[in-house]
């Protein structure tokens, strides 16, 4: 099981990259002749990113006994 720092690494990561998609993604689009296909493609990725994302703040945020 990967410690606190690792998992805050890949976080980081995953957020940075996510970013990354995010503003090539607005990029293409703005190309009147943009590769429409890339941007589906850039589309997915970005949200298989925020699925990890997610996954990754869940290990990270303590479970709440109500």
């Amino acid at each position: 099981m990967p410690n606190r720092a690792e998992l805050d690494d890949q976080l980081a990561r995953l957020k940075q990259e996510h970013r990354d998609l995010d503003n090539a993604i607005d990029a293409l689009e703005h190309i009147i002749t943009g590769d429409q296909l890339q941007v589906q493609r850039l589309k997915k990725r970005k949200l298989v990113l925020k699925d990890q994302i997610i996954r990754l703040e869940d290990q990270l945020t303590p479970d709440i006994i109500a």
